[in-house]
C-alpha cells in the first residue's frame, strides 16, 4: 500500500472532479495493525456468526434492520427516531410521514436484496435493484431510481463551486462500476474479504454512481458482500449506527484516502467498525437468550387455556414491538374485548407497557425488547 495513489482530479470547466483509480488489482499489505485488527475482526465476526444457531435470527433480524435503516438514514439527514421507525402505519403522523417510508424503503430494499442474492450476484444489477426500491415514492425520486447518473453531482456545498468533493464525470462510471463488480468477484486477488469490502465502500462512495442514494445504498452492500462470501450466514452486522455515532470521522476518513492517499486509516476505521458492532450483537444475542428464558417463565404461570393466545401474541409483538389492540385482534382472529383481556395480561406481567396516555387509539410497546438494541425508554 505505501505506492497506493487514489486518483486524479480532471478539470471540467468551472470545477475539478475527481477520478478514482480502478482496484481491480493486486494488493499488498503491508501494516501489520491492520493484520491485527483485521484478525480480531474475523474472531468477533465468527463468534457473531455462531449465535445464527441459537436464537431466532429473523427476530434479531427484522429488528436490526429497522435500526440499520433508521441510523442509515439519519447519516443522510432524515429525522425519523427509531420508535417512530417502527410504528404502525395508521399511527404515522403528517410530519413525519416522508421520513417514516424512507426508512421502510431501506427495510425494503435489504429485505430484496438478500431474497435477490439467491439468483443475483452481487452486481451492479443487484445493486441498481437495490436503489430502485429505496428512492420509490420518496426523496430523490425523480432522480432516476435504479439507474446510475448522467450528470455530474457533488457532496456538500450548495454548488459545485461550494462543494466539498466533486466525484467523477458521469461518462467515467460505467466503466469505474464495472472494474468494482469485477474486483468484487475476483478470486486470484489475495485480498482478504473484509478489506475487499472495506475498500469496495469506500470506491462506491468515490465514485457516487447516483444522483441520490448514494450513501445508503454504500452502507446496505456491506451486509450483503459479507453474506454473499459466506463469512455471515445471515445478515447480522450493520455499520450504520458506528458510522453515524462517528459520523464526521467517518467522512473524514474517507476523504483522506482522497487527499492523502491513506488506504491504511480507512482500513483501521472500518475493521474497528466491524469488531465494535459484532461485540455489541454478540451482546444483543445474549440479552435475548435471557430474555426470552424470563417470558417463557412468566407465560407459564398462565392458566394452560390461556397460554396458547399468549405465546401467539408474544411472537407477534417480537415483530410488531409496537402495536394497538386491533391489530392484536385482527392478527389473532379474537374479538376487541379479547384482545383487551389478552393485552391486560401481558401488561400485569410486565411484559408491555401503555405508553400513549390515551383513553382511545391506545399503543402499547414491548419495551424490555426494544431496549435491547439501545432503543430509547418509553416514559
Amino acid at each position: 500500500m505505501k505506492h497506493f495513489k487514489a486518483g486524479h482530479y480532471v478539470s471540467q470547466g468551472g470545477y475539478r472532479a475527481f477520478v478514482p483509480n480502478k482496484i481491480n488489482r493486486y494488493w499488498v499489505i503491508d501494516d501489520m495493525e491492520i493484520w491485527m485488527l483485521l484478525s480480531q475482526a474475523d474472531r468477533e465476526l465468527g463468534r457473531l456468526d455462531m449465535f445464527s444457531e441459537y436464537v431466532d435470527i429473523d427476530r434479531y433480524i427484522r429488528m436490526h434492520i429497522t435500526k440499520e435503516a433508521n441510523q442509515s438514514s439519519k447519516i443522510e439527514g432524515t429525522q425519523t427516531k427509531i420508535e417512530d421507525a417502527v410504528l404502525p402505519e395508521q399511527e404515522v403522523g403528517s410530519e413525519i410521514r416522508d421520513d417514516w417510508q424512507e426508512v421502510q424503503n431501506y427495510i425494503a430494499a435489504m429485505n430484496n436484496a438478500m431474497e435477490a442474492l439467491h439468483q443475483l450476484p452481487f452486481s451492479s444489477r443487484l445493486i441498481k435493484q437495490t436503489h430502485k426500491i429505496l428512492l420509490q415514492g420518496v426523496r430523490g425520486k425523480h432522480k432516476m431510481p435504479g439507474a446510475y447518473r448522467r450528470s455530474q453531482n457533488w457532496i456538500g456545498g450548495a454548488t459545485l463551486k461550494d462543494a466539498v468533493f466533486i466525484p467523477p464525470p458521469h461518462h467515467e462510471v460505467p466503466h469505474l462500476m464495472s472494474d468494482l463488480e469485477k474486483f468484487a468477484h475476483n478470486a486470484d486477488n489475495p485480498l482478504p474479504d473484509l478489506l475487499k469490502i472495506a475498500l469496495i465502500h469506500y470506491q462506491f462512495e468515490t465514485i457516487h454512481p447516483f444522483l441520490d442514494g448514494n450513501g445508503r445504498v454504500g452502507r446496505l452492500i456491506i451486509t450483503l458482500y459479507l453474506v454473499e462470501k459466506k463469512i455471515l450466514r445471515r445478515p447480522i452486522l450493520y455499520l450504520s449506527d458506528f458510522f453515524e455515532r462517528h459520523r464526521q470521522l467517518y467522512y473524514d476518513k474517507l476523504m483522506r484516502v482522497r487527499t492523502h492517499n491513506d488506504l491504511g486509516q480507512w482500513f483501521k476505521f472500518f475493521l474497528t467498525g466491524v469488531i465494535e458492532t459484532a461485540k455489541q450483537g454478540v451482546l444483543t444475542f445474549n440479552k435475548t437468550l435471557q430474555l426470552q428464558k424470563k417470558l417463557d417463565e412468566k407465560l407459564s404461570t398462565l392458566q394452560a387455556r390461556q397460554q396458547g393466545n399468549a405465546r401467539k401474541l408474544l411472537e407477534y409483538i417480537y415483530r410488531h414491538p409496537i402495536f394497538n389492540a386491533s391489530m392484536v385482534a385482527r392478527e389473532l382472529k379474537l374479538s376487541m374485548a379479547t384482545a383487551y383481556k389478552l393485552i391486560n395480561t401481558f401488561e400485569k406481567l410486565h411484559i408491555i407497557k401503555e405508553f400513549t396516555g390515551a383513553k382511545r387509539r391506545r399503543l402499547y410497546v414491548f419495551e424490555e425488547y426494544m431496549k435491547l438494541f439501545s432503543l430509547p425508554d418509553f416514559d
